[in-house]
C-alpha cells in the first residue's frame, strides 16, 4: 500500500470516530442522569399544580416515579410507559398532556445486578443493598424484579384547592393496598442524604404488577432473595415549576 492509502484509510477512520461520538456521549450522559421536577419541598407545602406534561417529560427518562397534577395518584414509569394508580388499586395508561406536578426519570441501563439471600424485610432489604454500593454519596436507579412473599403500598386521592400539605392529604387520605405473592416490579432511586431538600432522601420506590393492572408507593414489604439492579447516577438535573404556585410557595 502507498502513503494515500494510508491517508484515506486515517481520514475515513477520523470521520467515523466525529460521527459516532457525539451519539455514544449522548447516549452516556442519558443513561448516567437522573432528571426531576420540581422539588419536594414544594410538593411538601401543596404545589401541587403540574409543572409539565408528560410528553414534555419523555424525553428525559423511561424509567421513574412521581405524581400527577393534583396530587392525583402515584406515578410509575417503567420501560417508557406511564402509570398512574388512583385510591382504587388499579394503574391507568396516563396521557402525553397529562401534566405531572414532581416526577423523577432516567433512561434506565443495568449496570450491576446485586444478589441478596434469604428473607428480609423492607429495612433489611435497605441496609443490604447499601452495604454493596460503592459509595452512598451518589444518586442511583433502583429497579427490583420477582415475585413477592408481600408488599404493602399505597396511593392519594386527588386534591381540591386549596391544597393541603403532603404530609396531611398522607396521614388522613392515602388508601393502603396490602398485596400477598404478587409479581412485578419496583421502580424508583436511592438518593444521599446532601439531596434531602430536593427530593426524597435513601429510598423510594413505587411498585407495578407484571400484568401492569396494579400498584402504588411502596410502604413496607418482605423480600424472598431478591435481585436489585442498580445504575449508578454521575449527573442529577432539576427543572423548576414556572407558575404562580411555586413563586409564592413558602420554601425557605
Amino acid at each position: 500500500m502507498n502513503l494515500k492509502w494510508y491517508l484515506w484509510i486515517a481520514v475515513c477512520l477520523i470521520a467515523l470516530l466525529v460521527s459516532v461520538l457525539p451519539v455514544y456521549s449522548q447516549q452516556f450522559l442519558q443513561s448516567h442522569t437522573g432528571f426531576q421536577i420540581s422539588t419536594l419541598g414544594a410538593l411538601n407545602v401543596g404545589v401541587y399544580q403540574g409543572a409539565t406534561t408528560i410528553a414534555e417529560l419523555k424525553p428525559h427518562g423511561d424509567f421513574g416515579l412521581g405524581t400527577l397534577e393534583k396530587l392525583d395518584g402515584e406515578m410509575v414509569i417503567l420501560d417508557g410507559k406511564f402509570y398512574q394508580i388512583k385510591t382504587d388499586g388499579v394503574a391507568y395508561p396516563v396521557t402525553d398532556n397529562s401534566k405531572t406536578p414532581f416526577s423523577a426519570v432516567t433512561f434506565f441501563r443495568r449496570e450491576r445486578s446485586l444478589h441478596l439471600t434469604g428473607k428480609m424485610t423492607y429495612q433489611e432489604l435497605e441496609q443490604q443493598i447499601d452495604k454493596q454500593l460503592p459509595t452512598s454519596n451518589l444518586p442511583y436507579a433502583i429497579r427490583l424484579r420477582g415475585t413477592f412473599p408481600s408488599l404493602k403500598v399505597r396511593s392519594v386521592p386527588k386534591q381540591i384547592p386549596p391544597y393541603s400539605p403532603l404530609n396531611d392529604v398522607v396521614s388522613q387520605q392515602e388508601v393502603v393496598f396490602d398485596l400477598q405473592n404478587v409479581s412485578g416490579t419496583l421502580v424508583g432511586f436511592r438518593l444521599p442524604q446532601y439531596l434531602k431538600e430536593v427530593n426524597v432522601a435513601g429510598y423510594h420506590l413505587h411498585f407495578l404488577t407484571s400484568n401492569r393492572k396494579a400498584g402504588g408507593h411502596l410502604l413496607d414489604g418482605a423480600f424472598l432473595n431478591p435481585v436489585v439492579d442498580v445504575q449508578t447516577l454521575q449527573d442529577w438535573q432539576i427543572m423548576l415549576p414556572n407558575n404562580t404556585a411555586f413563586d409564592q410557595a413558602s420554601l425557605e
